[in-house]
């Protein structure tokens, strides 16, 4: 399966899951080889790329500040680049700015990505049922891009990834094989650091220096 293959399966989802109002989402960063694979949950609406206005990349958390924070706290991301990020609105963001941040997040060894591609109008959480739609997709997804490491951020994410039933406060530093076509991938789940799960950060951020460093 190419790339185009897989986001024509994404745009398919997005007409069956998500707002007819709004675009889905893809990955984006270092998309061959990267260090770390961050794999979060679905896409917010609050990111400009989700608009079907939008001529820029469609790649996720664009237009938004908490995960950029996140990683530049973690040392995954340029500060001064965080610094502006924070004190810029959405309207702000150009595409031109944005294939900025995602170079930057190639240039760290980064592959960003959701396990569901479709947005939602609202935050309203989706049901296991969903994201196991996208579940061999992102497996073809981690394939294509081959990460060292991948991270799950969240019980229900990791759960779904994994088939298992998974708490990650029973996880922390512990990394669990996933095997797509007889490859090993190490995959570690991660509190979820943003949205509800922000007041968790600061166990995200412990845990994923430590992921880095081992």
């Amino acid at each position: 399966m190419t790339k185009e293959d897989l986001i024509k399966e994404f745009d398919k989802l997005q007409e069956k899951f998500g707002s007819a109002t709004c675009n889905s989402v893809y990955g984006g960063g270092k998309d061959k080889n990267p260090d770390l694979c961050l794999v979060f949950m679905n896409p917010t609406a609050k990111n400009i790329a989700t608009n079907k206005e939008w001529k820029g990349i469609r790649c996720q958390w664009l237009g938004t500040k908490q995960v950029w924070k996140f990683l530049a706290d973690v040392g995954l991301f340029d500060k001064d680049l965080n610094n502006q990020i924070q004190n810029m609105k959405p309207k702000d963001w150009s595409p031109k700015f944005c294939e900025e941040v995602y170079g930057e997040v190639a240039k760290q060894g980064l592959y960003i990505t959701n396990l569901a591609k479709c947005t939602q109008d609202d935050a309203r959480p989706l049901p296991d049922k969903v994201f196991k739609e996208y579940r061999n997709l992102l497996l073809e997804e981690i394939k294509m891009v081959n990460p060292k490491k991948i991270i799950l951020f969240g019980n229900q994410v990791s759960s779904i990834v994994l088939n298992k039933k998974v708490s990650v406060s029973e996880y922390r530093k512990i990394s669990e094989d996933l095997v797509i076509e007889n490859k090993i991938f190490k995959c570690y789940p991660v509190y979820y650091p943003v949205g509800n799960g922000f007041f968790n950060a600061p166990k995200a951020i412990e845990d994923l220096k430590y992921i880095i460093g081992s």
